[in-house]
């Protein structure tokens, strides 16, 4: 397989996230190589945390996987779409199934959907 053109986001690629069911768009993430590699060695969605700067699972901590069911990249090798099964109902941190749960309205945002989950019950340290 051809690789994928890190070199162009300095070490970086976006990773457009929709549910492979329904297009719905569940989070914009970002992959390294090794992120790359895990994901396409396990099937499960693996992403680099740039809050955090290190490699993380999606659903490590939420049991809320990502399993991939298609990858698309795009023409300049550069971004890639991880068409996904969504386990545990929530893509978003927040509690949300996706991370778009808001939409612009005027100057407001409005919440558009009720959280799946509470994140303060998922997330105790």
């Amino acid at each position: 397989m051809q690789a994928l053109r890190f070199d162009k986001g300095d070490g970086l690629l976006p990773a457009i996230v929709q549910d492979h069911r329904t297009n719905e768009v569940l989070m914009v993430a970002y992959i390294n190589e090794e992120a790359w590699q895990k994901t396409l060695a396990t099937g499960k969605a693996h992403y680099w945390s740039r809050s955090r700067n290190k490699l993380w699972l999606k659903g490590e901590s939420s049991n809320h996987v990502q399993l991939v069911k298609e990858i698309l990249v795009d023409c300049d090798e550069d971004t890639v779409i991880y068409r996904v099964e969504q386990l545990g109902g929530a893509a978003c941190h927040k509690g949300y199934r996706s991370c778009f749960f808001r939409r612009v309205a005027g100057d407001d945002l409005v919440i558009k959907e009720a959280p799946v989950f509470d994140p303060g019950e998922v997330y105790k340290k």
